[in-house]
């Protein structure tokens, strides 16, 4: 399988998952606990009143993914199948790298822990308060990551 072939497997599943959880909002809004976002999920030099057409949501989508991609590969020492790539570059994407690399998820998928992927269940909450949303996330990304 090519490169290419093997990145639009994970890249596919992953966009499917971020998409349906940070949904898409075209014009910028505050997310929970405040912090300005737009298009699906994006906080990077976001500001009130940005707006985004659904292609160019889509593009930074696309870009951010391969970014978080990138990261999530500079803190794992060891191989992912696609499912569980998307599921760890989807939890990346939400919680940023740097938490993520110093997490006991990625700890423990480093150790090859067959229970690694439980570790998901705790990242629940923002600003101290257990979001729904965030609860069914973790879910559908465990879910991904035990099928790898």
């Amino acid at each position: 399988m090519t490169t290419k072939k093997k990145a639009a497997g994970w890249a596919a599943l992953c966009i499917a998952c971020v998409g349906g959880f940070e949904g898409l909002r075209t014009v910028a809004y505050r997310d929970p606990v405040g912090i300005p976002t737009v298009c699906f999920g994006e906080t990077r030099n976001v500001r009130m009143g940005d707006r985004h057409t659904t292609g160019e949501c889509q593009a930074m989508l696309g870009v951010r993914l391969e970014e978080f991609n990138e990261g999530v590969n500079a803190c794992l020492r060891v191989p992912l199948s696609d499912t569980r790539r998307a599921a760890v570059v989807s939890f990346s994407y939400n919680v940023g790298v740097g938490a993520f690399c110093k997490s006991t998820f990625a700890r423990r998928l480093n150790e090859r822990d067959a229970a690694a992927c439980d570790e998901l269940l705790k990242w629940t909450t923002a600003g101290g308060i257990t979001l729904p949303g965030l609860v069914r996330r973790r879910k559908q990304e465990r879910q991904l990551c035990m099928e790898g």
